[in-house]
């Protein structure tokens, strides 16, 4: 098998550069990044199965001819609202599967503007294989097959402040906490104010109960698209310690987020501060689903950031390269549109090290 990691130099990928080094069915690994000296570090650090190389993702003819030739893309360019479907139609162009980890609600909406080219092409483009989106949409669609009649999923989720992350993340958090969102009330998709709607949710140890805010993550488009009979789908996401939500709120009231070059600049600067932000109490990130129909069930999970969205993509990597999906037609699929019996692909989660529980109130 052989892969190329786009972004491969990014703080999520370590946990993905890791799992691939200790695969004995992956032969090679291509980490193509900007930042090509780093690259080049990773790979001497890793052996001889990876190799780096320089990618930009705005040359598109550049971007396809590195993608050609390997069995999966996996992709960690952020900010996804800028970089999703550029990269997902560099592998449609290239003829290669793709997966991602794009988290934003209007990358999704982009890139599924690439349905029929995907379809025609015989490209599987699987985007949102992370944490929130990617295992929250999983476990919607385990607990929308095992729930009669639903008719709302709340999606929530909240980061700990002692998880290390690169400045694209703060540029996605400054974006998702910024404008407005979609969500879908009463069978209507509506817009809605990021930042509003808060409610407490109990999430597991160490997080705990949490305040959340709509955001403009995936789920809130996606599950609407693709479980049909939902009357209800909200997202909501925040970070503990609340005070970090609270100042992202009010510097976006203040119009500090409002273009990305405004975003980019300021995740620069608070990369470089961001121990400042460090409690050592929330050292771990959570989700949570909430099923409603003729029963009521719930999901959560718990793990450390870096892990909870590296190990999805690797699993959908891993799986394409296998020929598991063979059984679809190309085309852009998120997760719960892929994964119909998703018990499989669950208990490997399990198995890789996320924590996930199923709770059931009858």
């Amino acid at each position: 098998m052989k892969f190329i990691i786009l972004g491969g130099c990014a703080d999520m990928a370590k946990p993905l550069i890791e799992l691939l080094k200790n695969d004995n069915e992956v032969k090679q690994v291509i980490i193509a990044d900007r930042n090509a000296e780093k690259a080049k570090s990773i790979c001497d650090m890793n052996g001889i199965k990876f190799c780096p190389e320089f990618c930009d993702a705005n040359d598109h003819i550049a971007l396809v001819s590195l993608i050609k030739g390997n069995d999966t893309a996996i992709a960690y360019i952020g900010p996804f609202y800028a970089f999703e479907k550029k990269m997902a139609k560099a592998a449609i162009d290239a003829g290669v599967n793709y997966v991602s980890i794009a988290d934003d609600y209007d990358a999704y909406l982009d890139v599924i503007t690439l349905e029929q080219e995907a379809k025609e092409k015989g490209v599987k483009i699987l985007t949102g294989f992370g944490n929130s989106p990617g295992i929250t949409q999983i476990l919607a669609r385990k607990g929308y097959n095992d729930v009669k009649n639903t008719y709302k999923i709340n999606v929530n989720w909240c980061a700990g402040s002692d998880e290390s992350v690169g400045p694209s993340n703060l540029i996605h958090l400054f974006h998702i906490f910024n404008a407005t969102t979609l969500q879908t009330f009463d069978g209507k998709e509506i817009s809605v104010k990021t930042g509003e709607g808060e409610k407490e949710v109990e999430f597991p140890l160490p997080i705990g109960k949490a305040k959340v805010y709509y955001t403009g993550h995936a789920e809130s488009v996606s599950l609407p698209r693709n479980l049909p009979g939902l009357k209800e789908v909200t997202l909501h996401g925040g970070v503990k310690p609340n005070y970090i939500v609270h100042l992202v709120k009010f510097m976006s009231s203040l119009n500090f987020f409002t273009t990305h070059e405004r975003r980019t600049m300021f995740a620069n600067f608070f990369h470089k501060i961001e121990s400042w932000f460090s409690s050592k109490e929330f050292n771990k990130s959570v989700g949570r689903v909430d099923i409603y129909g003729d029963n009521y069930k719930y999901f959560t999970y718990v793990g450390h950031i870096a892990d909870i969205t590296s190990i999805p993509a690797y699993i959908a990597s891993k799986w394409l390269a296998n020929g598991k999906f063979n059984d679809v037609d190309g085309g852009v699929y998120s997760p719960e549109k892929i994964l119909t019996k998703p018990e499989s692909f669950i208990n490997e989660l399990r198995l890789l090290g996320i924590e996930i529980f199923e709770s059931e109130v009858l």
